[in-house]
């Protein structure tokens, strides 16, 4: 048996690999793997006597069709998605709510430095309008995501939080909006936050370093997600794929910072260059590495919640079907005013900035059941 294939079944067997078996893993999830290394791959594949575990049928050994690491990751991920969530995907309405940031982070559209954006904010007002439309239209959790604003004080956010729970209490309600210290997560949490994304972005110090200003440190992120989890926050953190600068030995210390951190949540897409930062002429991260590492991380992740994010469908124009097929389990709709979605650019040509919320959400359901899922009403917790 090859090593490859070896690697493979170690990795269903535990769950977890070396940093130096995930390199591997990676470099080498485009090789065939052979009849007698696939038959016992599959005994140790998770869920393989699942009741929705059908998926896994595909993976027959004596198919004329060969079978790849790839094949076999993805079909595993979509079996392990179903025998979890049945073919249920879990919305969440984001409303991007400004696009001032503080920070300068080499990557972002809304970089501080950006002297061309259009800025914009959103008053409390604005925000429960937003969530009255989303409500409106089955979305049960809502995303407020922003740059680091400091026009937003701590009780501001707090009192938004509070509004937004008192006028939908059967709502969970996520935060997006950076690094703070424990005594405003603290405040957060006991205005009724439920969930907070924070990207770890990178696990490595070195590479963290080549994409954010020095004013920003990795120690410090890490801290801020350690911080959430002993509040009781659902942590969601996660990383780019294709950054600049980016080894696949990064990559394989990210898996592993994951899987020592353990959060509820793993957000990750293909990096997208934006035109008026200083990685204006990187090269955009792939989409088909980011398909395989959805279907590594449900594999090491069974219940955790995975976007297929805005970005994959920017690349690619089925991009988030592709990522619910390879494990993903959550879309996330934008609920921001149709006005100034434009304004809230991370990157190049994001997609859905012209629709209503009420068309995005159709489209989207069409799009899932074309593959067999459909989007259920429901707050989607961990």
């Amino acid at each position: 048996m090859t090593e490859t294939s070896l690697i493979v079944r170690k990795f269903f067997a535990n769950h977890i690999l070396s940093k130096a078996e995930f390199v591997t893993l990676i470099n080498n999830r485009d090789t065939e793997l052979d009849q007698n290394a696939t038959c016992l791959v599959l005994k140790n594949m998770t869920y393989a006597d699942a009741p929705h575990g059908s998926a896994l049928t595909m993976l027959n050994p004596h198919s004329d069709q060969p079978l790849t690491v790839r094949s076999v990751l993805k079909q595993n991920a979509a079996a392990v998605s179903r025998h979890v969530f049945g073919n249920k995907i879990y919305t969440r309405g984001i409303i991007e709510f400004t696009n001032y940031c503080k920070n300068n982070c080499l990557y972002c559209g809304i970089r501080a430095g950006n002297t061309k954006a259009d800025r914009y904010r959103l008053t409390k007002d604005e925000i429960l309008d937003c969530c009255k439309t989303g409500y409106a239209l089955g979305f049960r959790t809502f995303v407020l995501q922003g740059g680091e604003d400091t026009y937003y004080s701590d009780d501001m956010i707090a009192d938004i939080v509070r509004s937004i729970k008192t006028e939908y209490p059967d709502c969970a309600v996520t935060l997006s909006i950076g690094e703070k210290e424990y005594d405003t997560y603290k405040l957060w949490r006991e205005a009724g936050a439920d969930r907070y994304l924070l990207r770890h972005e990178t696990a490595d110090n070195d590479h963290y370093k080549k994409l954010h200003p020095e004013s920003m440190s990795p120690e410090h992120r890490k801290q801020c997600l350690s911080n959430l989890k002993k509040l009781g926050f659902q942590t969601g953190a996660g990383f780019m794929v294709g950054s600049p600068f980016q080894t696949m030995e990064n990559i394989a210390d990210d898996l592993l910072y994951l899987s020592e951190l353990k959060p509820q949540m793993i957000g990750i897409g293909p990096f997208i260059h934006h035109s008026q930062t200083p990685f204006a002429r990187k090269k955009d991260g792939s989409v088909e590495l980011t398909l395989f590492l959805l279907s590594v991380l449900r594999s090491m992740f069974p219940k955790v919640l995975l976007p297929a994010t805005t970005a994959l469908g920017t690349l690619s124009p089925d991009g988030r079907e592709q990522g619910v097929l390879c494990g993903a389990n959550v879309i996330m709709p934008n609920l921001s005013p149709v006005i100034d979605r434009k304004k809230y650019s991370l990157y190049n040509n994001k997609i859905c900035t012209g629709e209503e919320a009420a068309e995005c959400r159709a489209c989207l359901e069409r799009r899932v059941k074309s593959i067999g899922y459909t989007l259920t009403v429901s707050r989607g917790d961990y």
